[in-house]
């Protein structure tokens, strides 16, 4: 499934990030999604989420 369609993603799911300070070398995080952060329904990059830990990121995979 892909990360860039907001339907794809639920609170609660396991998810791979990438944030913003790491979007050129493409260095993934894992997390649990907390918030949907982006409004609309689909975003090329990914759709952007905060994860339990604190941190924001673009989703890049589903787990």
């Amino acid at each position: 499934m892909s990360g860039n369609k907001r339907d794809n993603i639920k609170i609660g799911k396991k998810v791979m990030v990438v944030q913003k300070n790491d979007q050129r070398s493409g260095k993934l995080t894992e997390g649990i999604v907390q918030r949907i952060l982006t409004n609309s329904q689909n975003h090329p990059h990914g759709i952007k989420v905060m994860l339990e830990s604190g941190i924001v990121g673009r989703v890049k995979e589903l787990i």
